[in-house]
């Protein structure tokens, strides 16, 4: 895939969206339970340990058993969800260094059937110390066999890169979900997460598929937006969600409460947008 062409540019405001999410009114076909997806981009702050946290939360709400794997040394994704990554005994350093049985290091969340395999920040390290270890692409994969059933979704939070970790993760997943912003230059990086994922698909996860795309960020009163939306949609048709996350103040205030959006401000539009996501990308509830 070559790098679309530069969308032109608009002025973005950064406070609230003016219009609310319109709900699915329409149902695609979903893989069988239980199904593990790779929340990847490369890019940084992008909203994908936003997705990861709250599309997990809202499928728990739905309810589904979900388990939210952090494999991104800065923690986010365990933070918040109210887990301290300091006072950890166990994490997924552990899991992916030591063979420590992932069941070891899961913790419960505030959110009833959602679950947390957390970070420490000794992953910071494992990109390094994973180099000679044998069978180094696959330590998540063969961690998660021994859980699958436990759960019904796995959502894999992968660090903004495209080393080691975010390669455990597509390894051990069936999909990948993208998380783009509606910014400028939104696409751009996105022709090496492609051909990343082909790489994987060939030499490691054959199964593993770019199935789903997430609009975040995406606020009605600018033209960029739009060019954004419709520039994603033109590259990727069906596999992009209808429902697009709005640029909301109360997602960013969510995660220093420890907290997923859902359960933070339950009736605000970015929660309103994750339960809508939540149903697009499962088909409805368990």
């Amino acid at each position: 895939m070559t790098d679309p062409s530069p969308i032109s540019e608009a002025t973005l405001e950064t406070d609230e969206a003016a219009e609310a999410t319109t709900p699915v009114t329409e149902e695609r076909t979903r893989p069988p339970l239980p199904r593990i997806l790779a929340v990847a981009n490369q890019k940084g702050g992008v909203g994908k340990t936003t997705t990861t946290v709250n599309l997990g939360a809202a499928l728990a709400d739905l309810g589904y058993r979900v388990l939210v794997v952090d494999l991104d040394p800065q923690g986010n994704a365990s933070t918040g969800l109210g887990i301290n990554i300091r006072g950890l005994q166990a994490s997924m350093y552990d899991v992916i260094l030591s063979d420590v049985p992932i069941e070891d290091c899961v913790e419960a969340s505030s959110v009833k059937n959602l679950f947390v395999a957390p970070a420490s920040l000794d992953l910071a390290g494992a990109e390094i110390e994973l180099v000679p270890a044998f069978s180094r692409e696959l330590r998540l994969k063969h961690a998660l066999q021994e859980v699958r059933d436990d759960y019904d979704y796995v959502l894999i939070d992968c660090p903004p890169s495209l080393g080691l970790l975010t390669i455990n993760g597509m390894a051990a997943a069936s999909e990948v979900l993208v998380p783009i912003q509606c910014e400028y230059y939104a696409l751009e990086g996105l022709g090496q997460l492609m051909r990343n994922v082909g790489l994987v698909t060939k030499n490691l996860n054959p199964s593993l598929d770019i199935s789903t795309i997430v609009l975040v960020m995406y606020d009605a009163r600018t033209k960029l937006s739009d060019q954004v939306a419709k520039e994603v949609r033109a590259h990727f048709g069906d596999k992009v969600c209808k429902i697009m996350i709005p640029r909301t103040v109360r997602l960013s205030e969510a995660p220093s409460f420890g907290q997923p959006i859902t359960a933070f401000d339950p009736t605000s539009r970015g929660a309103v947008a994750y339960r809508e996501l939540a149903k697009e990308v499962s088909g409805g509830p368990a």
